[in-house]
């Protein structure tokens, strides 16, 4: 019964990583700032806001200007908006913002441009109601978890899933390096490790149930049950 709540539940969030950036099509729609921010033009940015463009204006994934240079990691753009007013916390159709657009990228300095103009770590975000946190532990992107977790990042929010970012980092891991990092990172930081899943597993039972020693390890030495 736990393996099929587990793979009940992998298979519903699969699409949890589905932001949608802009399309070829799209791009080539794209006027004034969403064009701009496309292209990275930094200085077309500030002419435009300038003259009094709509720094929010929205598309129809309701993708901001800035959400667009994001997914297309024009951190200059990204900043130059930032500057005319863009709302750093601004969510797409998909309740995305840019931390966790960034996260997902795996582009910490991105996320950096991200987190210094303003945008929230803390901010729900994705269908699933997570945080950018749990986003880039389900990826093993770890030097992204750290960076969020000196930005202050919630360690223990739990999403609709019923997942915390470590339990993330072991069912939708793989068991390898970037995932043991992570779940390490998440560990020292002082995540709980007694916080179960909806089945009642515990991240250490679910790392021995997968046969992941080494996250196995980590957990008991940090006295996890």
């Amino acid at each position: 019964m736990r393996l099929l709540l587990t793979l009940a539940a992998l298979l519903v969030a699969a699409p949890a990583l589905a932001q949608t950036p802009p399309s070829p099509s799209e791009v080539t729609a794209y006027r004034g700032l969403h064009a701009a921010a496309a292209r990275g033009d930094a200085a077309e940015i500030v002419r435009l806001v300038s003259g009094g463009a709509d720094v929010n204006a929205v598309d129809d994934h309701r993708r901001t200007p800035l959400h667009v240079a994001m997914h297309r990691r024009h951190r200059e753009a990204a900043q130059a908006l930032l500057k005319g007013g863009a709302n750093p916390n601004a969510l797409d159709a998909q309740a995305y913002d840019i931390v966790t657009i960034a996260a997902v990228n795996d582009d910490v300095p991105t996320l950096n441009v991200a987190l210094a103009g303003g945008c929230d770590p803390k901010n729900i975000t994705s269908p699933y109601h997570g945080t950018a946190l749990i986003a880039a532990a389900h990826l093993g992107h770890e030097q992204v978890v750290r960076t969020l977790i000196a930005a202050g990042a919630p360690l223990d929010h739990v999403n609709n899933l019923g997942w915390t970012a470590l339990m993330e980092s072991i069912v939708l891991g793989d068991g390898g390096r970037r995932h043991v990092d992570t779940l390490e990172a998440l560990v020292k930081a002082g995540a709980d490790l007694r916080i179960a899943d909806r089945a009642g597993v515990t991240p250490l039972g679910q790392a021995r149930g997968r046969g992941y020693a080494e996250m196995v390890r980590i957990l008991e030495a940090a006295g996890a049950r």
